[in-house]
């Protein structure tokens, strides 16, 4: 099975009910709807803020930090999740997680420009998912967060 970079974003394979999500919903057209995919053992997140996600001159506002690393960790544990299945992200919808637990630790202050977020797996059981997340813009790691994100029962 091959699970190459830049596949399928994880979130397009969200089932309906699922895509409505603030961050990565992809049918909340007000949302972030932002895009997460495997890079190699890593995950990867872009995203651009808008001039309305300012703290202050030049500067992102914290909660959306903290929002853009909830819910490409989310992601990232449905990549990671259905990679261990040996499940070709894109072949059939992926299984879904809710956050437990986040901290973010905000490194420096975050400049109102494009962002990479980048997402490692630590721990993965049947029912857990721990990933750690460097938020970096212009290469400098400006946030670092760690998620334990619980999977939600197929129903």
């Amino acid at each position: 099975m091959s699970f190459m970079a830049n596949a399928v974003p994880i979130q397009d394979t969200y089932p309906e009910d699922a895509c409505h999500c603030y961050g990565c919903g992809t049918l909340n057209e007000h949302g972030f709807r932002i895009k997460t995919r495997l890079d190699g053992e890593t995950t990867i997140t872009d995203f651009q803020p808008g001039p309305q996600h300012i703290a202050f001159t030049g500067v992102t506002y914290g909660g959306l930090i903290a929002s853009v690393i909830d819910c490409h960790s989310a992601g990232s544990a449905a990549i990671f999740a259905m990679r261990r299945a040996g499940i070709a992200i894109g072949s059939e919808p992926s299984p879904r997680f809710v956050t437990a637990h986040l901290e973010v630790d905000y490194l420096a202050p975050t400049p109102l420009a494009q962002m990479r977020i980048v997402g490692r797996l630590v721990e993965m059981t049947d029912r857990k998912a721990i990933v750690e997340s460097d938020l970096l813009v212009g290469g400098d790691v400006t946030a670092r967060g760690s998620a334990v994100l619980v999977r939600v029962k197929d129903e």
